[in-house]
């Protein structure tokens, strides 16, 4: 685990993993840190090179000045990636990851060999601003832990909390760690999102990735982006509602592997 503190901007922590194999860059979803694909590592770290990293004002990245942007978040990773002599990676993200992935992408397309958006959005129809809005107001009159709850409920299906109270138990810590600052900062560059339009300009490969059950970030929502990517694939999780890549890890894993070997090309075992 390292820390990069870049000029004008809160420091970044961040973890790789692999030594061999093109680059994968993983961003992580509102509210969680890079422990949130710990299932993926190891599906991924015997042929990528895996670069983890903790979206500004979450897990043990500073937090800066909210609200932010998603330029603003793209450029953070521009950032780390030039520190490390990064030229290109595929870019893994997941829900405010991928937001970030799609704004990244059409900012420096040279630098993103190929794309993988899960559980996201290119345009906010089922969460409208006044949500987003009363999430930040709820975070800065009580702070993160009156969020949390409703958080578990939307992510993961009754069937997984019942069944694995640990696993979820983890993500609400992770939750309820998160800063204020990078909440709400966070919170407003997810509510921006609007790249609908120019994602025919995306011209490398994409997978997108939606659970069935996930209603923050709907299979309307992907269907729109698989429809507007020239060059994409669709993959509906069963069984899963937004965390998808922790709700059902081996489907996910499965899914993202046979994409990324036919398309930026590691050859290992089957998983």
């Amino acid at each position: 685990m390292s820390t990069f503190e870049p000029t004008g901007a809160p420091a970044i922590h961040y973890t790789i993993d692999g030594t061999r194999g093109p680059w994968l860059l993983l961003s992580h979803s509102l509210g969680c840190d890079v422990s949130m694909w710990d299932a993926q590592v190891a599906a991924l770290a015997g042929c990528y090179r895996v670069l983890r990293y903790d979206t500004r004002g979450h897990g043990r990245s500073g937090a800066g000045q909210a609200p932010y942007t998603l330029d603003q978040l793209a450029d953070d990773a521009a950032q780390l990636m030039d520190h490390l002599g990064i030229a290109a990676v595929t870019w893994i993200g997941f829900s405010m990851g991928g937001m970030i992935g799609q704004t990244f992408t059409l900012k420096y397309p040279q630098r993103v060999q190929a794309l993988v958006l899960a559980d996201t959005t290119s345009q906010h129809d089922a969460t409208p601003q006044s949500v987003w809005d009363e999430r930040i107001r709820v975070a800065r009159a009580q702070g993160i832990v009156p969020l949390v709850d409703p958080a578990i409920g939307r992510w993961f299906t009754v069937g997984f909390r019942e069944a694995e109270p640990a696993a979820v138990a983890d993500v609400a810590r992770v939750i309820a760690s998160t800063s204020i600052e990078g909440w709400t900062g966070a919170c407003a560059a997810i509510a921006s999102v609007h790249t609908t339009a120019d994602l025919p300009r995306i011209g490398c490969p994409a997978l997108v990735i939606v659970g069935e059950h996930d209603i923050g970030t709907p299979l309307a929502a992907s269907l729109e982006m698989h429809r507007n990517l020239p060059q994409s694939t669709l993959t509906v999780i069963a069984d899963a509602a937004h965390m998808t890549c922790i709700e059902q890890p081996e489907r996910f894993n499965r899914a993202l592997r046979m994409f990324l070997d036919s398309t930026v090309g590691a050859t290992s075992e089957a998983i």
